[in-house]
Formats: structure tokens, C-alpha cells, sequence
């Protein structure tokens, strides 16, 4: 098999919930989506997905990666997609940098792998271990009553674990975090994540005065290190987000700044190769793991389900189906969850049947 034609179309993703608002004004309505087809001299077609959120949330933006796409696709005429770790390095003799974009690329090679062996990424990645497994939803910043409304609203739907968005005034957040948690059933899981907008006195606050609740908090600070300064005094349990990019982040995740969790956005570390290897780390040192991405409609939620699906119960905290948040249907609406879980599609590679009708062609490399 190999490739002979790359695709790269772009489209809008709404936010179903109105106005996403995160820490420092960092808030989104729709963001603009980018996918990625690689079609083969066989036949067959392998998707992937690339939707940043914004332009102040992760070092990339939805023009740079369509530019290193363009720079990439040149490069993966002739190539054999099944060929893993092999296109990677096609890729990284091209460009240095630009995880992003070759995440992409990464997901739909997964996809022409598994069409290719008749099995769904799931299989390859190990087997499934989960038939179905938890989901999360984030609460976008907002006053106390509205997060606490929203957490009600979500749980009727069957969603049990929730991931607070903070990092503004620590007094407000301490408010807004105690809010959720009474008005939250006493099984509901709740994560107080400021996204890295905190600095160090003001994530000191807000541990402080979060000190006695139920909740779990998520990247304090930017970095690891003020991380793990913050840490030092709280008991509360911490996981690692946007500072954890390779293994050797993990083990100082869990060796420096004490986290008992990390969450995995396959975009952010490269694709699902590297996800699946940091997945793997994690499992072993019996850490617990969350996986998403930064936004995207099925493509992303049929590549989360599957490392979800195949990871060990007894290691996953919560995964999310950003096609519950936003309204990037490209595939039907699957995966789809049901009452607060997910589930991976059974059928060869990602499991999902991509319509191009509605989507702007960006550019194709023959």
C-alpha cells in the first residue's frame, strides 16, 4: 500500500454549550477545524484530525498547522501509511517541530493500518480492555450559580466527572469550585483545572482555600516546576496536562511534582503513536490517566475511544468525546456516547465512515 494523494479540508466547530471560557479571557464560540485524508493506490482512505483551541491555549493555531501540512504532504507521496514509525521519520527529516500537524498524519496512518489488518485500532494498540468507559465534560468559567447549574444539567445526561475551568481570582475560584461540589452528587468526580493560569502566589491561595474539598486540581501553573513549588504544601491530588509532551515529562510528573494523573491530548504530544507509548509509561507506574484532545468533532472521538478502550480500567480516570461538545459531525455523529460513557467503534482502523459534503478542500498534494 501506498499513499498517493494527500487531502487536507478545514471546517468550523460550534461549541454546543454557547461560549467555552477559560483562565485569562481565552474563551471560543467555534474554532476552525483542519482534517487530513491520505488516499492509497489500494483504495483506502485514512483520516485524522487537528483542531487547536485558539491561538493562546497550546503553541500552534490552526494557520500554522495547515502550513506544516502543506510543507508535509510532499514528502508522504510513495510512502507506505502502514509503516508507522517509518512516516514519522519521513516526516521529522522534513520538518523540525510540528507535532501537531503530524499528529494528523499520525491517526490517519493508525486508520489505513487497521483497514489494512481487517481490525480496529483498539486491537492493535493491545486489545480492548473497557467495552465502555467514563466521560467527562468541562464547565466553561463563569459565575458560581452558572457552574453549579451546568454540573446539574450534565449530570441529568448522565455525566459524572467534570472538569472545572478556574485560574482567574483565586478567591472566586475557591467559590465557584465549593459551589459545583454542594450542588454535585456525592459520586460526582470534580477536577478544578486552571489551565496553567494561576502564578505562584495565587495558586497558593486557591489550594489553601480549596484545602478540605473533594476535588482533584489540574496544571496550576504553566510549567512543572511551579507545579510542583505550589504542590508542596497541599494534599490535594494533582494531575498534569499542558507541561507533560514526552516520556521523560511522565516520570517527572510522578517522580518531581507528585501527580497522581496525567491528561493525554493526542494532538498535543504528536499523534497516537507517542500516545499510546506515554499511555503505556503510565500504566506501569500506576498512574491514572485521562485522554482528549484539544478540540475536534468524531475524527478526534473515534481516535480517543480507541486508546480509552484499550486502556486498563484500574489506570483510567475519564476520557472525553469532543463531538458531545461541539457540532463536527463529519462521520454521522460517531462515535456517540451513551448516558455518560463512551465506547470505541468496532469496525477496521478508526471505525468511522468520513462525508466530505460541506467541508472547504484546503489543498491536495498528488
Amino acid at each position: 500500500m501506498k499513499i498517493d494523494a494527500v487531502d487536507c479540508f478545514g471546517y468550523d466547530l460550534r461549541y454546543a454549550h454557547g461560549e467555552y471560557v477559560m483562565s485569562g479571557n481565552r474563551a471560543a464560540t467555534s474554532e476552525i477545524g483542519t482534517l487530513v485524508r491520505l488516499r492509497t493506490d489500494a483504495g483506502a482512505e485514512g483520516w485524522g484530525e487537528i483542531t487547536p483551541l485558539g491561538n493562546r491555549y497550546l503553541p500552534t493555531h490552526w494557520a500554522e498547522v495547515r502550513a506544516a501540512l502543506n510543507t508535509l504532504a510532499p514528502a508522504l507521496i510513495g510512502q507506505d501509511p502502514t509503516n508507522v514509525n517509518g512516516i514519522r521519520r519521513v516526516l521529522d527529516d522534513v520538518l523540525l517541530g510540528g507535532d501537531y500537524a503530524k499528529a494528523a498524519i499520525d491517526v490517519a496512518c493508525w486508520d489505513l493500518l487497521g483497514q489494512s489488518a481487517g481490525l480496529p485500532i483498539s486491537a492493535l494498540l493491545g486489545g480492548v480492555l473497557q467495552d465502555d468507559f467514563p466521560l467527562y465534560e468541562a464547565v466553561p468559567l463563569a459565575a458560581p450559580e452558572a457552574m453549579a447549574d451546568f454540573v446539574v444539567r450534565r449530570e441529568a445526561a448522565g455525566i459524572k466527572r467534570f472538569q472545572l475551568k478556574v485560574g482567574n481570582d483565586p478567591f472566586d475560584d475557591a467559590v465557584r469550585t465549593k459551589a459545583v461540589v454542594d450542588a454535585a452528587a456525592s459520586d460526582t468526580l470534580v477536577v478544578a483545572d486552571s489551565n496553567g493560569g494561576w502564578n505562584l502566589r495565587a495558586a497558593q491561595i486557591a489550594l489553601r482555600e480549596m484545602a478540605d474539598l473533594p476535588i482533584f486540581v489540574e496544571q496550576p501553573c504553566r510549567d512543572t516546576d511551579d507545579c510542583v513549588f505550589v504542590m508542596r504544601h497541599s494534599s490535594l491530588p494533582l494531575v498534569l496536562d499542558e507541561s507533560i509532551l514526552t516520556l521523560k515529562d511522565v516520570f517527572r510528573a510522578k517522580y518531581d511534582a507528585g501527580a497522581v494523573s496525567v491528561n493525554i491530548k493526542i494532538s498535543r504530544v504528536g499523534g497516537l503513536t507517542q500516545a499510546a507509548r506515554m499511555r503505556d509509561l503510565m500504566q506501569d507506574l500506576d498512574m491514572m490517566i485521562s485522554m482528549e484532545d484539544t478540540w475536534g468533532g468524531d475524527v478526534v472521538s473515534a481516535a480517543v475511544s480507541h486508546l480509552a478502550a484499550s486502556t486498563r480500567p484500574e489506570n483510567f480516570q475519564n476520557a472525553s468525546f469532543m463531538n458531545d461538545w461541539t457540532d463536527g459531525h463529519v462521520a454521522g455523529y460517531h462515535p456517540r456516547s451513551q448516558n455518560g460513557r463512551g465506547s470505541a467503534p468496532t469496525g477496521p482502523g478508526l471505525g468511522i465512515t468520513v462525508s466530505t459534503s460541506g467541508l472547504e478542500n484546503v489543498f491536495t498534494v498528488r
